[in-house]
């Protein structure tokens, strides 16, 4: 097995997940496999895990235990492919959302404005959708759209000006054409923070990262045991925010009990040893009841 991503709040998690020897559970993003692995540490030889993971380089990382299934599958198809698998029920679901360290730094995956390569962002390589695709198809309103809604940046129509401005000439196909088409907009004092905001709106639309968390999170609670957790961790703000209200409607209507009511952040050494951590929230729930449906 070879990790090549750090997990992150990894006992925080485990500990949330309150892991019951006998249970089946989910990672819906297995990764580097480091929070797998924990929980398999927890089981005893009954338990079950199903792991999931659209990018088949993961599969790399799968420990040789009969009790995991590694599975090809965005989460977003949690509930139907568990079934599948013969798991109707699952004792606790967790998710690291995000990009993991390899995927950063894997160049030719097109994650980095770091690297010269091909404007590519797919978690799953076999999607049709690129970023290159999403720059120099779109038109301007809907770039627009886009970098308000998921950079928050307060120059989003200059930005996409800049770019339909640039593919006139020729194609913006690559990270060095996405960065000169966009010079002079970006700001000497907050270069880096700025760039991540720019990819971080396209890798979001590339992989259509909020409408797959929220069908995560309608079926993982049609899913779970009564008395199961739900473990989410979150890198920025938009993720944050559709947990934390899922979680706040799901209590109101007494479904879930918050397990923390402020997220769980990690520690400084934690902090220190993984920078990827820095901006981890994690929110954990209980299953208290079934929802009625009529």
């Amino acid at each position: 097995m070879v990790f090549y991503h750090i997990p992150v709040l990894l006992r925080e998690s485990i500990e949330s997940l309150a892991i019951k020897p006998e249970g089946v559970y989910v990672d819906a993003t297995f990764g580097g496999g480091g929070h797998s692995l924990a929980i398999l540490e927890q089981l005893g030889p009954r338990g079950r895990l199903l792991s999931f993971d659209q990018d088949p380089e993961s599969q790399h990382n799968l420990p040789d235990d009969k009790r995991i299934n590694w599975i090809h599958s965005n989460f977003r198809f949690i509930h139907n492919v568990c079934r599948y698998h013969g798991v109707n029920r699952a004792d606790g679901i967790l998710a690291d959302l995000g990009v993991s360290w390899h995927q950063f730094d894997t160049a030719v995956r097109g994650f980095s404005f770091r690297f010269e390569a091909l404007l590519d962002m797919r978690m799953n390589p076999a999607s049709d959708k690129t970023a290159a695709l999403v720059v120099n198809e779109y038109s301007r309103e809907d770039l627009t759209a886009l970098f308000y809604r998921y950079a928050g940046v307060n120059n989003a129509s200059a930005l996409s000006g800049a770019i339909v401005k640039a593919r006139t000439i020729k194609p913006v196909n690559t990270t060095g054409d996405l960065r000169r088409a966009l010079e002079g907009l970006i700001p000497r004092n907050a270069e880096h923070k700025f760039l991540a905001k720019v990819y971080q709106a396209l890798r979001i639309e590339v992989n259509d990262e909020m409408r797959a968390l929220e069908g995560l999170l309608n079926q993982s609670l049609t899913l779970l045991n009564v008395g199961g957790r739900l473990v989410f961790i979150t890198y920025h703000s938009l993720e944050d925010r559709m947990v934390k209200h899922f979680f706040r409607e799901k209590a109101a209507a007494g479904l879930l009990r918050q397990v923390n009511k402020k997220p769980i952040l990690p520690q400084e050494n934690e902090i220190s040893e993984n920078t990827r951590a820095r901006s981890a929230k994690l929110r954990a729930a209980e299953k208290i009841r079934e929802q009625d449906y009529e």
